[in-house]
């Protein structure tokens, strides 16, 4: 058995398996020995995992220094209190609990298979589209100046600042408002870096799997400012319609455009040039009517995946409970 003597009051109890042993621990990890004529390890485990022995570990942490607040000490784990019914019963319990937990992970992976082939199904409707409409054209054809970076004001996250997205604003092709710092330095009102609603911004920068991602700025927070990884896409709107454009940066025939035109040293950090981004390759000629009608079909598709994932949230919350809840019932007695 083994426990972290700094973070016992977050559950970091465990058994150490087969493979770890004979293997060195720091003096944060205190080791023992269990006596197998009185407590099953694989009652012990699950008991590890049940949030109420956390507490008990928390009312027993002790320490004055900002990391060791909360340390608990080998003389109080020894203190801490363990039910021990007859072994017999102990491994029926351990049994019962192992059974549920199986089925448990068992839907939480359907849950992430699932939420997989959402991602999936818009990827293959976005190709699907992508071929038919050709890509003969190039991003620059719908645009009315030049992709412009923003600026990367330091940051201090002062009350009051000014807000700066942070590149997990556009990750994942949705616009997140909350990821954001603050800056306290002068502004200019009249600089080109102030966001506007609708906006379409594109990262410049990033790993591989995530450069090149795009959102529409949809106004909040108000009088925001974009960074220096990001470029503001000028898209001409007599000529485009803004999401479709952003739509049809997902489509992984851009995606694969963009993948093999970044460059950079790293291998985890790589970069697009406003070239690139205004070579992207994209259908010539299509008319707005057009790009709208395929931008209403895909809103229909992404309004239901939004539907499912919302399921798919209210499923994992209810998984993630169902076990304390099983716990709680086995180590009181009514499992």
């Amino acid at each position: 058995m083994i426990y972290n003597k700094l973070f016992a009051w977050k559950g970091t109890f465990g058994v150490v398996s087969d493979e770890l042993d004979g293997m060195f621990v720091s003096d944060k990890f205190p080791t023992y020995t269990h006596d197998p004529d009185l407590i099953d390890l694989s009652y012990l485990k699950w008991y590890f995992r049940y949030p109420p022995l956390w507490e008990q570990a928390r009312q027993m942490s002790t320490g004055s220094a900002a990391l060791s607040k909360l340390t608990l000490n080998p003389p109080r784990f020894l203190e801490l209190v363990v039910p021990l019914p007859p072994l017999a019963e102990q491994r029926r319990i351990a049994g019962q609990v192992e059974r549920v937990a199986t089925h448990i992970e068992k839907a939480m992976d359907l849950r992430q298979i699932s939420r997989l082939e959402c991602g999936v199904l818009v990827r293959s409707r976005l190709r699907e589209i992508a071929v038919r409409l050709g890509h003969d054209g190039a991003l620059q054809d719908v645009l009315d100046g030049k992709p412009r970076n923003g600026w990367s004001a330091r940051c201090d996250n002062a009350d009051g600042g000014t807000p700066v997205l942070t590149l997990s604003a556009v990750t994942g092709y949705e616009f997140d408002p909350t990821a954001i710092k603050q800056t306290s330095l002068p502004t200019d009102a009249a600089a080109h870096y102030w966001l506007e609603d609708g906006d379409l911004l594109i990262t410049r920068s990033n790993t591989p799997e995530l450069v090149g991602h795009a959102a529409l700025y949809a106004g909040q927070p108000p009088q925001c400012i974009y960074p220096d990884l990001m470029m503001r896409v000028p898209v001409d709107e007599r000529l485009a319609d803004k999401r479709f454009v952003w739509l049809w940066l997902q489509a992984p025939q851009v995606r694969a455009y963009i993948i093999a035109n970044a460059k950079g040293t790293s291998a985890t950090m790589k970069k697009i040039s406003q070239g690139t981004v205004m070579a992207i390759p994209f259908p010539k000629g299509l008319p707005r009517n057009e790009q709208r009608r395929i931008v209403s079909d895909l809103d229909g598709l992404l309004a239901k995946v939004d539907r499912i994932k919302a399921l798919q949230q209210a499923t994992a919350a209810e998984l993630d409970a169902l076990l304390p809840s099983i716990l709680d019932k086995a180590f009181k007695g009514d499992l």
